[in-house]
């Protein structure tokens, strides 16, 4: 008789997560799979389903957790104006210093435009962004911590936008020094 064998379905999600992210969709072979995940492709198959289906729960677990991760880390601000900025440096940390850069971002360019499943977890992702960013940004107003404008739809829009450009030109040019004085410089503004 067989033997059972354990399978921690979140453990193989977060070690395909970690695949996808480096390699990107298209570069990741069945094979890489699951030698990262420790299992053989019909195991993959028979709990998981196909690469597409993995890589979905894969993005979804990538999403799900930078939103927690952000939540837990700007509730304890009481200040809406240094939850900002707090949420500002935390990007331009993780852009200067995660290996693979942003998992979404990548997934946009690279699968978003043709995949409306992904389209939905990016969208999804990015609305939380924005609705989190944009309650900070009418708190800050309605506290008189931001003054610079009073459309917090539109300042919250164009704080967002820094962000893919900033993984971008970091891509490139891989210099934090200039991504750290960008952040600098849009949180001077916003603070005007």
């Amino acid at each position: 008789m067989a033997r059972n064998v354990e399978f921690d379905e979140q453990l193989a999600v977060s070690k395909a997560m970690d695949v996808f992210w480096r390699k990107g969709y298209n570069g990741t072979t069945m094979r890489d799979l699951t030698e990262a995940m420790g299992i053989n492709s019909s195991s993959l198959y028979n709990t998981i389903g196909d690469k597409h289906e993995l890589f979905i729960r894969s993005i979804k677990h990538y999403t799900e957790t930078r939103m927690k991760e952000a939540l837990k880390q700007l509730e304890p601000i009481k200040s809406p104006i240094k939850a900002i900025e707090k949420f500002i440096q935390s990007s331009v940390y993780v852009i200067t210093n995660e290996p693979n850069s942003c998992m979404a971002i990548k997934t946009t360019f690279e699968v978003a435009t043709t995949d409306e499943q992904v389209q939905k977890i990016i969208k999804a992702d990015n609305e939380f962004t924005y609705n989190l960013l944009n309650g900070l940004v009418e708190k800050a107003m309605q506290k008189g911590e931001i003054t610079v404008s009073q459309d917090a739809a539109m300042l919250t829009d164009y704080i967002i936008n820094h962000f893919s450009g900033w993984h971008e030109f970091f891509i490139i040019h891989k210099d934090k020094t200039r991504i750290k004085n960008m952040a600098t410089f849009l949180i001077k503004q916003i603070n005007q």
